[in-house]
């Protein structure tokens, strides 16, 4: 791809479109147009260290898109979306993540130009069918919320198109952590919640377990790190040839427990855990386990390996959050 045609990076200056922002840059792709909805949040400290010709408004992007007041146009990389778990507001949800992304779609399919977009492993809600992103079992999956369900409905709707973009790539997102998510409030990763909490009081509070199979802190998540979920966007930008859905994720499942010792060790502070009841409202959609099938990812040639939660946590803790919340 040539590096001085436009690239489209929506949610640019959340906490994974900016660091994908800063992965452009030092890979030397810098005409690129930020989308996104700052309004009186702090996201733009997420920018103040990156290149981008423009910023623009998500609610004024659409009709510029559509009147080609941007020049030419070689990549829409999609993260923007509503991506809170607990939003209530389905009409938003379906505006945000179903609506606006076939508007790109099919944007992208006009002009035959490639289209990567985030979809979510909360579309695998209890993991009762698995982890696998083979799309012939799509339609089996059964999101717990709404954001999950908003993710899934548009992945199937991508699978009835007879006419897509030159490349269409999703990716399914684990559990993602790292910098530039302090913008995130609650729905920002364990790593960032529990620093927090050792430094104001020298200890971190996780959820009991109410699933016999788990021990209190045992619940297990695929953690990724946001450094590594950048490499995958790369590897796609690169790969043009490769379309499809695909899990990105480490592949191994690690508990909450080795999370937070991680966070400890990486402050070189003694563990402290306290267990604290599940909230009413998370507990019948509270998930237990998930791992990522990576075997589609590895099958189409992606080889770097992935930071295990002692690796990614140290970088995080010592590099960023440590340093002042240094912004990647």
């Amino acid at each position: 791809m040539d590096k001085n045609d436009t690239i489209v990076l929506t949610g640019g200056a959340g906490f994974i479109g900016s660091c994908v922002l800063r992965t452009l840059n030092d890979a030397g792709y810098n005409n690129i147009v930020v989308v996104d909805n700052i309004q009186t949040t702090e996201k733009w400290k997420n920018l103040i260290n990156k290149k981008y010709i423009e910023y623009v408004n998500r609610d004024y992007f659409l009709e510029r898109l559509l009147d080609n007041d941007f020049e030419k146009i070689s990549t829409i990389i999609h993260m923007g979306a509503c991506s809170s778990t607990t939003e209530s507001d389905f009409d938003y949800l379906w505006d945000n993540n179903v609506e606006y992304t076939k508007c790109l779609w099919n944007f992208c399919s006009d002009r035959r130009i490639p289209l990567i977009y985030a979809s979510s492993a909360a579309t695998y809600g209890d993991g009762s069918q698995g982890f696998s992103d083979d799309i012939d079992v799509i339609d089996e999956l059964r999101p717990l919320n709404g954001y999950g369900y908003s993710k899934q409905v548009f992945d199937q709707w991508s699978l009835k198109q007879t006419v897509a973009p030159a490349q269409h790539v999703g990716l399914k997102f684990f559990n993602v952590y790292g910098p530039n998510e302090y913008c995130k409030g609650s729905m920002a990763s364990m790593v960032y919640h529990g620093f927090n909490q050792i430094i104001e009081n020298g200890k971190v509070r996780l959820f009991k377990s109410e699933n016999e199979k788990y021990a209190d802190g045992e619940q297990e998540r695929d953690f990724v790190y946001v450094k590594d979920v950048c490499k995958v966007i790369m590897f796609f930008l690169e790969h043009p040839e490769i379309n499809g859905i695909f899990n990105v994720g480490t592949g191994r499942a690690q508990t909450f427990k080795e999370l937070i010792a991680a966070t400890f060790s990486a402050l070189n502070v003694e563990v402290a855990i306290e267990y604290i009841d599940v909230p009413d409202k998370l507990r019948e959609k509270y998930q237990y386990h998930t791992q990522a099938d990576i075997s589609k990812l590895r099958a189409v040639g992606y080889k770097e390996t992935f930071c295990t939660v002692e690796e990614g946590v140290k970088d995080y803790v010592v590099n960023h959050l440590g340093k002042n919340y240094d912004v990647f």
